[in-house]
């Protein structure tokens, strides 16, 4: 094992941030359309006498989160250029650990295999079910848990004054 760096971490560039972001997108982008592929082919070839109302709703879920995700990296990960053509933001880091990018790949994932398992059985469609947990929990350990189990402001010495003083007031009333 190498001894650790000295010093500030490594930075991307800008352009290494753009060039990585293009190939993420596409990466996922063809994820999506493969799984949707391959689940229609062999759903035509194999189960077209079992498709249902409920099947064809849930498999227009499924491309609607695919579509969804496509947009949202395309959006967070657009680039910006100035007056003369040249890269001033190359848009967020797709592939920062623990960033937003990170979320919307997971979600594609989890979407192609559940696309993908649902040949095997309709009850692999409940998987798509982990979304809103995933997203409940990123919201209570993120937003709402800190929220409520923060504790107290510490008395200042403000505070401290106007509790003696208080204190003074009551004594002076019970005698």
């Amino acid at each position: 094992m190498p001894p650790p760096q000295k010093g500030k971490a490594p930075t991307k560039g800008a352009k290494q941030i753009l060039v990585e972001n293009t190939a993420t997108v596409n990466f996922y982008r063809n994820m999506a359309l493969g799984a949707t592929g391959f689940y229609a082919a062999v759903t035509l070839a194999l189960y077209s006498d079992c498709l249902t109302a409920g099947i064809i709703c849930l498999n227009i879920l499924a491309l609607s989160i695919y579509i969804g995700c496509y947009q949202i990296m395309r959006y967070i990960s657009r680039p910006t250029y100035g007056d003369n053509n040249q890269l001033i933001d190359p848009g967020l880091d797709l592939n920062m650990e623990g960033g937003m990018g990170e979320h919307v790949k997971d979600i594609v994932i989890l979407s192609a295999i559940t696309h993908v398992l649902t040949l095997i059985s309709n009850y692999f469609w409940l998987l798509l079910l982990l979304l809103p947990l995933r997203a409940f929990w990123l919201l209570w350990t993120n937003i709402l848990g800190p929220w409520f189990f923060q504790e107290a402001p510490q008395d200042t010495e403000q505070d401290e004054k106007k509790r003696k003083k208080i204190e003074r007031k009551m004594k002076r009333y019970q005698q």
